[in-house]
């Protein structure tokens, strides 16, 4: 009797455990495309296959906190090699070429914006809204940064605008992961 009590409770939890892995599995999607806003590219995450991929999404409507985090990335992703920076935006594309257009020293080469229509890959990845930034709810600020399987390894959810994760915040979580000593 007490046997069958213990076998079945932990079938129960096992159950359990396994419902709540697969859930969490299922919000990481294996295999995404975006389309960029500021050039004629696609992100296809199965061609970045080998490499870390840090996904960045940045807030709907205009953003100066976002701007400047864009840009310092931008500017210092060459000392990061085997990481590819995505930006990604919510907005329309019209909206998302202008806000590019007001990066500092304009969008530099190499660094399309890409789409997220109607955050359905925020969503995916599970990133809470009901963040209010200039009369709207959007879904917070992120950084999810997948490894080079695809699968996630870290990620940062800002609790406001102006909480960026730092480039050198993420150049030591790469030499964390990797073990290695970059600069």
């Amino acid at each position: 009797m007490v046997i069958r009590m213990k076998t079945r409770n932990s079938i129960s939890v096992l159950v359990l455990l396994t419902a709540f892995s697969a859930s969490v599995l299922a919000l990481q999607p294996a295999e995404f495309t975006l389309r960029s806003a500021t050039d004629s590219s696609t992100f296809l995450l199965s061609d970045a296959k080998g490499k870390y991929v840090a996904l960045h999404f940045l807030l709907k409507t205009e953003c100066p906190y976002c701007l400047r985090h864009t840009h310092d990335y931008m500017s210092k992703a060459a000392s990061l090699p085997g990481v590819i920076q995505v930006f990604i935006k919510p907005d329309l594309e019209g909206e998302i070429e202008e806000w590019a257009e007001k990066l500092p020293g304009g969008q530099p080469d190499g660094f399309p914006v890409y789409r997220d229509p109607d955050a359905q890959l925020a969503e995916l990845f599970d990133i809470p809204d009901g963040y209010f930034f200039h009369g709207q709810s959007v879904h917070y600020p992120a950084l999810i940064l997948l490894g080079p399987d695809g699968k996630e390894v870290f990620r940062y959810i800002r609790k406001n605008n102006s909480d960026c994760f730092s480039f050198e915040q993420l150049m030591a979580k790469i030499n964390e992961l990797t073990g290695t000593k970059l600069r």
